[in-house]
């Protein structure tokens, strides 16, 4: 009677190639987090403009504050900032936990954050 199973060179075949799957598979997941941390801080920022031109519509002067915009929560993670309100403009930042990258937005005649160049266009570094 002949015994039956893996030899342990197939056994060694099969790990070396879950090896090489998993070295292309992991930076990529990276990446994929990293999309996902831009993507929530963009999505606040959006959010922030709306909430922003809601509150210039009642009180004819943009919020200085967050805690000025009613019930306006950020993603997990995010920190959103308005680093500057005039009557006729804002600029916001906003930064994740999880990575080192920001992304910034400004509207009407408030100063540009860098890297920001584009009235109204997020941009994130």
């Amino acid at each position: 009677m002949k015994a039956r199973g893996f030899t342990l060179i197939e056994l060694l075949i099969v790990v070396v190639i879950i090896g090489i799957l998993a070295a292309f598979a992991i930076p990529k997941f990276a990446n994929t987090k990293q999309k996902a941390y831009v993507a929530a801080m963009k999505s606040d920022l959006k959010n922030l403009a709306t909430a922003e031109e809601a509150f210039f519509y009642d009180s004819t002067f943009y919020a200085t504050s967050l805690a000025a915009l009613n019930n306006f929560n950020s993603s997990t993670g995010v920190t959103l900032t308005i680093v500057t309100a005039t009557p006729g403009g804002w600029s916001a930042r906003a930064i994740h936990s999880q990575t080192t990258r920001q992304c910034v937005l400004f509207q009407g005649n408030a100063p540009a954050l860098a890297p920001a160049t584009v009235e109204g266009k997020i941009t994130c570094t």
